[in-house]
């Protein structure tokens, strides 16, 4: 992070805040939710995948034409959710296996897009920090359609690739502050989020299996945001500056890692909250990983433990699902 509201003085007034309105925000929150799942629910049933399904596959009786190919359809689809439910269960204890070991307070989730595989350890809520830079720049782009001004373009590229505190501020307001926020991640079908109001949007609070999903819908077809607004995302992740790239690359063996990383300490405790999320490459295949933290002595304790869970969970979910 740069200026405040990443500092330490605003990490202060926004410990104090957050304590002030958590009630508050989790009661909007559910309004928002009621109301934007109400008026888009035949969005989502139309747009997401069966259990089971590779992102951006349907499983459709009709598609297979008489009722004899229905059967052959649901019976496949019957035997996708049981192996993909088999590589979870598999994968969830070998995430357990690799990081019993490691102290600290963490959640971390790994998806494999190409095989619908993922594992999550850990369903605390954390503080978001600056990770929700991905997800207030993917808010716009859904309010806008993938369109996006000039100044927003500029703005976006600070927010993502230099962790720019005020551009963030900026876009925050433009995509209309935490309702307008907690209604797109409703969308997003983002479930355990809840965003930062009265503009502290680093006190958004989230979880691992949250990050995943949001990463699905800056990485994957199974996404309310078109392939450009996609790219574009993607793209600034891929140029987050020297110094902000540490985290879940610590797992990355292709070279071509996309991410975008937070940090922030807390005032009431002196303790930190550092998280990464992105993709990386890993034995040929892509993978989607997102760790959350807290309670770190340092920055700097807060980086090695998040790169130490990055890559035990990755290697452990790589093994598990090969």
């Amino acid at each position: 992070m740069t200026a405040p509201p990443g500092s330490r003085t605003s990490a202060r007034r926004q410990e104090r805040h957050g304590r002030r309105t958590r009630r508050t925000r989790r009661i909007r929150r559910a309004v928002v939710v009621a109301v934007v799942l109400s008026a888009l629910g035949s969005w989502l049933v139309l747009s997401r995948p069966s259990a089971g399904a590779p992102a951006g596959a349907a499983v459709s009786a009709s598609a297979t034409g008489p009722a004899d190919g229905a059967d052959t359809a649901t019976a496949h689809a019957t035997q996708d959710a049981s192996n993909t439910s088999d590589a979870a269960d598999a994968a969830g204890a070998a995430l357990d296996a690799a990081l019993g070991a490691l102290g600290g307070h963490f959640a971390v989730a790994v998806t494999d897009p190409g095989s619908g595989a993922s594992a999550v350890r850990g369903e605390d809520a954390f503080v978001t920090a600056s990770i929700v830079k991905v997800d207030i720049l993917a808010a716009l782009l859904l309010r806008g359609d993938g369109v996006l001004t000039a100044a927003q373009k500029a703005a976006a590229e600070l927010m993502i690739e230099q962790s720019d505190n005020a551009a963030a501020s900026t876009l925050f307001e433009a995509v209309g502050g935490a309702s307008g926020l907690d209604a797109a991640n409703a969308v997003f079908g983002l479930t355990g989020t809840v965003a930062g109001t009265d503009g502290f949007w680093g006190l958004t609070e989230t979880t691992a299996a949250d990050q995943a999903r949001l990463l699905r819908v800056v990485f994957t077809e199974d996404s309310p945001l078109g392939p450009a607004s996609r790219a574009y995302l993607a793209e600034l992740m891929g140029l987050v500056a020297d110094g902000q790239d540490w985290g879940v690359s610590a797992a990355d063996q292709g070279g071509a890692v996309r991410l975008k990383n937070g940090w922030l300490p807390r005032d009431g405790t002196g303790l930190w909250v550092v998280n990464s999320i992105g993709r990386i490459e890993y034995g040929g295949r892509s993978l989607l990983v997102s760790v959350l933290s807290d309670g770190s002595a340092s920055e700097e304790a807060g980086i090695a433990l998040v790169e130490s869970v990055a890559s035990a969970a990755v290697r452990a979910f790589a093994d598990a699902t090969q």
